[in-house]
């Protein structure tokens, strides 16, 4: 069983160059609780829901081991420390989260690691770990196709400080002779029952609502002529 707690979120794309684009999205993520008790309202049953398979590792494995099955392959030992996810969630039976992110900690509640596990819209998944600063920042290099607009080379620089409470995430891609793309992904804990309820009127097929933007926007990308970049084929990480 898990613990979430709504956030009503921000976010937003910025590709700069010959051909630029800004877009923002409102949206509903969850700060899970991997060893939380407090079950969600029954009203949202239908509507909000969150299974290990739909993430990293072995389906019929618990969300938490998982994750220290993939700490453990890149070398960092999570221990009985608070595990928290922020994700989207299961909708009608639908799931797709652009990015999940995990903050691990130790038993005394230090940071071990920042996880981020990255998916496409062609079913493929990277998980990065990542341990960041005193100023919640790290850099990684990119590792799988995320846009048919942008190619595999390059870095991106993550500040990911837990959310405590206002989730504020920016992630940089850098990459030789582009100017750097930038994600944001902001957003404050629902005050209410009453303001979830009426986020999720705006927004009741969340993850189908995700999607949708995605093929969207590359669609108005695709229109005004911004080059295609072959997908290259992607291998999946031992333990994801």
């Amino acid at each position: 069983m898990v613990s979430a707690r709504p956030y009503l979120t921000s976010v937003r794309h910025i590709r700069t160059g010959r051909v630029a684009n800004d877009f923002r999205y409102a949206g509903v993520a969850w700060l899970v609780d991997l060893d939380g008790t407090d079950p969600l309202p029954r009203w949202l049953s239908a509507f909000v829901g969150f299974r290990a398979g739909d993430h990293l590792g072995d389906p019929r494995a618990t969300w938490r081991d998982n994750l220290i099955t993939f700490a453990a392959s890149q070398g960092v030992t999570i221990g009985d420390g608070p595990i928290q996810a922020m994700s989207g969630a299961r909708t009608l039976g639908y799931a797709f989260d652009p990015i999940t992110l995990y903050w691990c900690h130790d038993a005394s509640g230090s940071l071990t690691c920042v996880i981020a596990e990255v998916r496409n819209t062609y079913r493929d998944r990277h998980v990065y770990l990542v341990r960041p600063d005193e100023r919640s920042a790290a850099r990684t290099d990119k590792a799988m196709y995320v846009s048919p607009f942008n190619d595999v080379s390059g870095y991106y620089q993550l500040h990911v400080p837990p959310p405590a409470p206002e989730l504020d995430v920016r992630i940089v891609l850098h990459r030789s002779g582009h100017p750097p793309f930038v994600t944001t992904w902001a957003g404050t804990p629902a005050r209410s029952m009453c303001q979830l309820a009426l986020a999720m009127v705006r927004a009741p097929l969340s993850a189908q609502l995700v999607t949708a933007r995605i093929h969207w926007q590359g669609v108005k990308l695709w229109l005004r002529r911004l080059p295609v970049v072959v997908r290259p084929r992607h291998h999946p990480q031992e333990a994801v």
